[in-house]
């Protein structure tokens, strides 16, 4: 990288220093534009994308339908707020509805909103349908989950930095291990009250841990037998990305909540949902949930272009052949530096086999000056997840990129 090429990029990370929160670590690139599977820093110099915004551009950056849709309702109407009806929102909800199977849906922005919504909704079921008494409503939750970032959810994350001086925190979740379905039977056996079970169908910030085989059918039957609700988190894990339209339709498990969001705009605005039949849904009456923006017509006509656009180029079907391509190369390089490597789809992560704890910053910038954009997590493992339009052309040229930079620290 030249000496002017590093003043252009190091008056935006100054200024992002200067006058943000530091409540991020980004890698020190500094991107001006995306198209596909490639962005392109304010040099000009082009990557590999293979964090796609976490999951929220499985469809690529800038996929020209999403983009058109997207314009074309922003010159029309953007906001109405719910306060009145709108001419997109109902084609929307019976858009998705009808697509995954549900009686209604209740549309937010973010993914820590639709969480929220749905531990509100748990409750609410708990309390009006299943008859727990008032306030005495537990969910179950997993060890090492990653749900968002609100006071809520922190409060049953077993992440340090994530929880340490924000107390305090708010009550009502037991944390058991994940993969673990003998735990989760010995809560469902000894404790009262119990209203839900939310969980990542593969937990995404803890490094892609995808649990055993049956794990998730058989929680859904013990959450059938208990009469408790089965709350899929899929908002990295959803819309393809793993293979699937929905990670849980690997075991042909169909949550009574599942939650989406990430993708389900292509990137281009914050949207989410939470699905579920009336028989939940339906307990929240007027006035006791929402939201300014959610189910704006802006979100509604982007989030069905989104949609369709995973549909209409198979992206279930590329993430599932092209995931499994991925992961035999990446053993194949045969690289003492890689401990494991593991996913579905391509939502995949390597662990990194070091002594050294910044080993997996280390490849990652080193990746970075290969022209390929990956992030660590959780110390030790990096998350492979690039945009679903990937091309095997493409992918082939980045296991190259991969297998390249990890040689150099072998050599070093």
């Amino acid at each position: 990288m030249s000496f002017a090429t590093k003043q252009a990029s190091s008056y935006f990370i100054e200024l992002e220093e200067q006058y943000g929160a530091h409540n991020y670590h980004p890698l020190p690139v500094v991107l001006s534009k995306g198209q596909g599977v490639y962005v392109w820093d304010v040099e000009g110099r082009q990557y590999f994308d293979f964090l796609s915004g976490y999951s929220a551009v499985n469809q690529g950056h800038c996929h020209p339908k999403i983009v058109q849709a997207f314009m074309e309702q922003a010159q029309t109407l953007t906001l109405t707020s719910r306060a009145f009806y709108n001419d997109k929102l109902g084609e929307f909800e019976k858009y998705i509805t009808q697509l995954l199977g549900y009686d209604k849906v209740l549309p937010m922005n973010t993914g820590v909103e639709a969480v929220e919504t749905a531990i509100k909704l748990c409750r609410k079921w708990a309390y009006e349908v299943k008859g727990i008494p008032e306030n005495e409503a537990k969910i179950i939750v997993c060890n090492n989950n990653f749900h968002g970032r609100t006071t809520t959810v922190i409060s049953f994350s077993s992440d340090p930095s994530a929880k340490n001086n924000f107390g305090p925190f708010p009550k009502g979740f037991i944390s058991i291990p994940y993969n673990d379905i003998a735990a989760l039977n010995n809560v469902l056996k000894s404790e009262e009250n119990i209203a839900g079970f939310l969980v990542e169908p593969i937990q995404g910030e803890a490094g892609v841990f995808v649990p055993k085989d049956g794990y998730l059918s058989q929680c859904k039957t013990l959450c059938e037998a208990h009469n408790i609700l089965f709350i899929a988190d899929e908002i990295q894990t959803g819309l393809c990305r793993t293979g699937k339209m929905l990670a849980c339709d690997h075991e042909n498990v169909r949550p009574d909540i599942v939650l989406l969001g990430k993708a389900l705009s292509g990137g281009m605005l914050p949207v989410s949902a939470v699905l579920a039949d009336d028989e939940i849904m339906l307990t929240i009456k007027p006035g006791e949930h929402g939201s300014t923006y959610g189910g704006n017509p802006l979100a509604s006509v982007t989030a069905i272009a989104a949609l369709q656009v995973l549909l209409d180029e198979n992206m279930a079907e590329r993430s599932e052949k092209l995931g499994a391509y991925f992961r035999e190369a990446l053993k194949k390089t045969g690289s003492p530096l890689i401990q494991t490597v593991r996913g579905k789809g391509l939502l995949n992560a390597i662990e990194i086999n070091s002594s050294d704890e910044n080993m997996a910053w280390e490849i990652c910038l080193a990746l970075k000056e290969k022209g390929l954009l990956a992030k660590p997590t959780h110390g030790d493992k990096i998350r492979f997840a690039p945009p679903l339009v990937i091309t095997e052309e493409q992918l082939k040229e980045c296991i190259v990129i991969i297998q390249q930079t990890l040689q150099s620290f072998e050599r070093s």
